[in-house]
């Protein structure tokens, strides 16, 4: 860790404290989206007109006062931001926690449990990382979907996730629950830095974690098995 300068104060965004603000707007804004998105993928059940109509929506909002797509290139962009933010924040964190723990500490005291957070975390980022570059070649730019690129965001979505591409709908469950762990452990998290989860009330908060994170990933995941299973065709 590079040293302060004497008589000068570092940064916020160089203090531990700034860094878990920046990791505490971030997640806000990035489960804010799941939550959206979730939502907006769950009107495949309303029809194909319908879910169509829904995919325009996105792209033409804020017509005719901006050009068509602003609105959501704009969300793409701050989403992009905030996943950058968030995993420096992340890592910066992680690495400075490791700089400032004693080694003959870390190797006695670490426990299984946080060993085992720590291998989720990273593996799952990769997964997770890797399942949105595949997402979006698949239903975003429809470079690897049957439907290509001309097909509607419905035919794009019931083809993705046809019952031939298994595979695809079984790489999509495992991210999607690599995400519901790495939302429920940021959101304990959060509620551990704010203070709140002590006393009575640490077991609601440590319940409130899990329900949230178990409603998004059933949440995402019934669409591809419907899909899947014939349910939505």
């Amino acid at each position: 860790m590079t040293p302060a300068t004497p008589g000068r104060k570092p940064g916020f965004l160089a203090s531990s404290n700034g860094r878990k603000a920046v990791m505490a707007v971030t997640g806000a804004v990035l489960v804010i989206y799941l939550v959206l998105h979730m939502a907006g993928n769950l009107k495949i059940y309303s029809g194909a007109e319908s879910y169509n109509a829904y995919a325009e929506f996105l792209r033409t909002m804020g017509e005719p006062a901006v050009p068509y797509r602003t609105v959501l290139t704009v969300i793409e962009v701050v989403l992009a931001v905030s996943v950058v933010l968030h995993m420096w924040a992340a890592i910066t964190l992680a690495r400075r926690a490791g700089r400032a723990r004693p080694v003959k500490y870390a190797a006695k005291r670490r426990s299984q449990a946080n060993g085992y957070v720590a291998h989720i975390m990273r593996w799952g980022g990769v997964t997770i990382a890797l399942f949105v570059i595949w997402h979006l070649l698949d239903l975003t730019f429809g470079t690897v979907n049957p439907a290509g690129w001309d097909g509607t965001p419905y035919e794009r979505m019931v083809q993705g996730f046809a019952p031939e591409r298994w595979w695809v709908t079984l790489f999509y469950a495992v991210s999607v629950v690599m995400v519901g762990l790495h939302l429920r452990h940021g959101l304990w998290s959060a509620f551990q830095t704010l203070g709140l989860a002590s006393g009575r009330s640490y077991r609601p908060l440590r319940a409130t974690a899990a329900v949230i994170s178990a409603v998004l990933v059933v949440g995402f995941l019934v669409v591809p098995f419907s899909i899947m299973i014939g349910a939505v065709k």
